[in-house]
Formats: C-alpha cells, sequence, structure tokens
C-alpha cells in the first residue's frame, strides 16, 4: 500500500490507571489477553506500515523493549525513541525527526483502539501528495477531555482548540495523526502550555493558519481512548463483542461452556465449572468445578481459578482467584491472588489491583 513510517506513541505517567501503572506502562494493560499498543502495532502492519518507531516515557521503558523486541515476531521493524518526562505528543514527534528522515509518516497514540483499523486513511493521504496532514476525528459525549475540531459554515476545518471548557463542536482528534515532514518546523516553533507540554492542536493550527493542506476525516466505527479503568473494561467489551471463537485448550464437558469462546492453548475447564461468553481464556490456565467465568471475561495465561464468579473483568497473567464472591468489573494484575475464608458470605467485589496484589476477603 505504502511506504510511509509510523510512530507509536508510548510514553505518559498513567496516573489515572493506578495502582497498575506504578509496574508497567498503561499501552501494555492487556484487552482480550494483548496488550493495547499491540492493536496499534497491528493497525499499522495492516495498513502496510512496518518501520516502526516506539517513543517511550519513564514508566517501565525495558518492559516495552522486552515485550516488542526488534519487532520481528510481529512482521515490523522496530526502534525506539526515549521521550521521558511526558513534554507532550508534539514534542514526542518532534523527537523522531530523524527516524523519519524526510518521509510521510502515522503517529498513533499507543492507548488507543479503533474499530476496523486505518487501511483507508492511510491509502487516502498516500493518494492525495498535496495534502500536509490528515487528522481523524470522532464523535464523543464528553469533549471537554480531549482537543477539538471547530468547522466554518461549509464544514471546513478551521480551528483545534485542547480540552477546552466550551467545546465548539462534538468531534474530538482521534490520536491518530498523518503528516508530511513540514509538521517538524511547525514544532519547532511552539512554547509549552500551561501543562508545560508541546501540544499538537497548536502544531496543526499553525498549518492551517498558514495555509498547509490539512485534511479531516471521520471515524465511522467505535473509538476508545483507554485513559481510565473504566475506557479499558468497555474496550475489553468491545473487542470480545468481535471475537471469533477459538478452541486450542480442552473442556471435560459440553455443558461447562456457552456463547463464544476463546481458550488458548494448555488451558483447561473442568466439569463442573461453567464458562459463558464472549469471553477469552490464556494459555495454561485451569478453571475447577463451581467456578464461573461470565460474559465479557478475559482470563490471561498460566491462570487458576479454584472458586468465585468473574464478569465484565480482566484478569492479568498468573493470577490465583480461589473465593466465594462475586468479581465483577475489576482489573486484576499480575501475579495477584484473592482468596477468602469459605465461611465469609458471599459478595460482589470490584478491584483495581496492581501487580502482586494478595487480597484475603
Amino acid at each position: 500500500m505504502t511506504q510511509m513510517k509510523g510512530i507509536i506513541l508510548h510514553g505518559g505517567a498513567g496516573t489515572r490507571l493506578r495502582p497498575l501503572t506504578f509496574t508497567g506502562p498503561k499501552q501494555l494493560i492487556p484487552v482480550a489477553n494483548k496488550p493495547i499498543s499491540q492493536y496499534v502495532l497491528g493497525d499499522l502492519i495492516g495498513a502496510g506500515i512496518t518501520d516502526v518507531a516506539i517513543v517511550t516515557g519513564n514508566v517501565y521503558p525495558d518492559k516495552v523493549k522486552e515485550y516488542f523486541g526488534d519487532g520481528a515476531k510481529f512482521g515490523a521493524e522496530i526502534s525506539y525513541v526515549h521521550q521521558g518526562e511526558p513534554r507532550g505528543i508534539a514534542h514526542a514527534i518532534g523527537l523522531c525527526k530523524d527516524f523519519v528522515r524526510g518521509e510521510r509518516f502515522v503517529t498513533y497514540l499507543g492507548d488507543n483502539l479503533l474499530k476496523g483499523g486505518i487501511a483507508g486513511f492511510v491509502n487516502k493521504f498516500s493518494k492525495e501528495e498535496k495534502m500536509d496532514a490528515l487528522i481523524l476525528l470522532t464523535k464523543v459525549k464528553d469533549p471537554q477531555r480531549f482537543g477539538v475540531a471547530e468547522f466554518d459554515e461549509e464544514g471546513k476545518l478551521v480551528h483545534l482548540v485542547e480540552k477546552p471548557e466550551k467545546p465548539p463542536s462534538n468531534y474530538s482528534l482521534a490520536g491518530i495523526y498523518l503528516f508530511s515532514p513540514v509538521v517538524f518546523e511547525a514544532i519547532s516553533r511552539l512554547k509549552p502550555s500551561l501543562r508545560g507540554e508541546l501540544e499538537i492542536t497548536e502544531a496543526i493550527q499553525v498549518l492551517l493558519d498558514e495555509g498547509y493542506n490539512v485534511g479531516h476525516d471521520f471515524i465511522e466505527g467505535w473509538w476508545k481512548d483507554t485513559g481510565r479503568p473504566e475506557d479499558i473494561l468497555e474496550a475489553n467489551r468491545l473487542v470480545l463483542d468481535e471475537m471469533k471463537p477459538l478452541v486450542e485448550g480442552s473442556f471435560e464437558d459440553d455443558s461447562s461452556v456457552q456463547g463464544r469462546i476463546c481458550l488458548q492453548r494448555g488451558s483447561s475447564i473442568k466439569k463442573g465449572a461453567l464458562v459463558r461468553g464472549p469471553a477469552i481464556i490464556g494459555e495454561n490456565t485451569v478453571v475447577h468445578p463451581g467456578a464461573y467465568i461470565g460474559p465479557y471475561s478475559s482470563i490471561g495465561s498460566n491462570c487458576v481459578i479454584r472458586r468465585g464468579e468473574i464478569e465484565n473483568s480482566i484478569v492479568m497473567d498468573n493470577c490465583i482467584i480461589d473465593t466465594n464472591n462475586r468479581i465483577a468489573d475489576s482489573i486484576i494484575g499480575s501475579n495477584s491472588e484473592i482468596t477468602s475464608n469459605a465461611a465469609n458470605a458471599p459478595r460482589g467485589r470490584r478491584f483495581i489491583l496492581g501487580e502482586s496484589s494478595t487480597v484475603m476477603l
């Protein structure tokens, strides 16, 4: 399709996702058992972009490099650019000037999820050689949280404003930007905002004000910015809704599985357990008799689910759940353990647990 380059922004402090981000970057939090930024890489590869730079921040950048490596196992060539402290999207892009080397490129926020990929947008930008930028917009309920677009009476994009108190529209920047190298000159002239960051909205505004050809397009399917726990759980539901059933593991009784299930290699569902989809269970996980895994649950690899009910939740790798409680709307970090005294009365619980947590109920 194209020889454009790709940039994945993998920085940020992830303060709204603590304690999950005390031990790793937010973009590596799994949705349907796959890190969010892996979906982003998959979108770039699906659009024919395999030369990719990942911009890392100060939250465990080594974990990012350990997971993605040189990109070969994903079908890409990955290099790394270190930003450190979060100084804005435009600052992160500016650090990639040497990587881009005069080529056109896509910048994709590593904590965004998009239905249908970006191949159509990349194709459009590739064909429009005179277009200097193409920004993607999506309709949102809470535009105050995002960069927002303003249009004139003819529907032409005229202005962008970051996190406005009084939004001029409900159309937010979707965190996916296609640029020609002219953007680097615009970035070089920016000054830090009140947040201490170089704002991408201001860089694009420079291009608009100086008459560059800035196009825009609209995302028709769903789009999620996974900056909060509730956003991650909703993204998990959206992905599981589109998941195709796959059984590589085993289950002892047909009545133990209902609906669309992805049961990965080496996992087993024992007789007397119940898994109701859509749900995914990772490799080498065991679901014991009496345990219940309900719809919109993602259970990681090497987990043991001895007792309990789990619904609309994400349980990461190497966890043990042995409780007579119902766990709902929860995100459980890797290597965590939730147990309870058998004498305790069952209750519903909601958790946001960081890695290696232990909860005794």
